[in-house]
């Protein structure tokens, strides 16, 4: 292997041993009997995939809510019993996330699924997200935030988020010719601000343009952070 390679696949590996690692913890957080919101992406990955293991070795009982078609196959791959929000409501949820401040404000949405991560996690009795340490930042806004927009309100959306300073793109597919399509059929919109001052009234914002369904923005709601950093995982609160 090319040295460079070989660095960056150590690197890789790294990230995904951290990902593993807070997690598992996240997965041994959790008491028999609970209903439990799962998210979507890598880090919800291997959670989920935890959990399963749990109810095979310990025979505790669990519920889970997916927020995704792909935590939805990956939780009934795992034996992982599934029900919905019209029967249970999450005692807690438990997610990843592209951006976290110090407030524990999130950016989340690069797995295109952040309106139901929204509603499950607002949902749920505690909302714990999981990360590695290279998802914290002093400030959001490195990472775009996305946007569900309906398609037939794309150009309009655009064009309110160019007024107030955004710089907007449509996600394009990386498998298929064509716009990403979310679980709702609808777009996605990832617009890069230069800085966000304020996730709670940009979040309120975004959500008041005609035709988007839900952003990326996760202001207050999150009530504690795990984040694998090299010195082990680390627990932060909210407040």
């Amino acid at each position: 292997m090319h040295p460079k390679k070989e660095v960056a696949w150590e690197a890789a590996q790294l990230v995904d041993d951290a990902k593993k690692e807070v997690a598992h913890e996240a997965a041994m957080m959790v008491s028999d009997g609970q209903v439990l919101g799962l998210g979507t992406g890598s880090t919800a990955h291997y959670f989920i995939q935890k959990l399963g293991d749990r109810i095979k070795e310990e025979e505790i009982e669990l519920m889970g809510i997916p927020t995704s078609y792909q935590s939805f196959f990956l939780a009934r791959d795992c034996g992982i019993p599934l029900t919905t929000l019209d029967e249970h409501l999450p005692d807690l949820a438990v997610d990843g996330a592209d951006e976290v401040d110090p407030e524990l404000n999130l950016i989340k949405g690069g797995g295109a699924a952040h309106t139901l991560e929204k509603i499950v996690d607002s949902a749920a009795g505690k909302f714990l997200v999981i990360v590695d340490e290279s998802k914290q930042v002093k400030r959001l806004g490195d990472f775009p935030v996305p946007l569900e927009v309906i398609p037939a309100a794309y150009r309009p959306v655009t064009e309110w988020v160019k007024s107030a300073g955004g710089i907007p793109s449509l996600r394009m597919a990386q498998m298929k010719d064509g716009p990403v399509i979310t679980d709702n059929n609808n777009f996605v919109v990832d617009v890069q601000f230069k800085e966000i001052h304020n996730p709670h009234e940009l979040e309120i914002a975004l959500n008041s343009i005609p035709g988007v369904v839900e952003n990326g923005v996760f202001a207050g709601i999150t009530d504690q952070a795990l984040v694998a950093t090299s010195n082990g995982v680390k627990s932060f609160k909210k407040g």
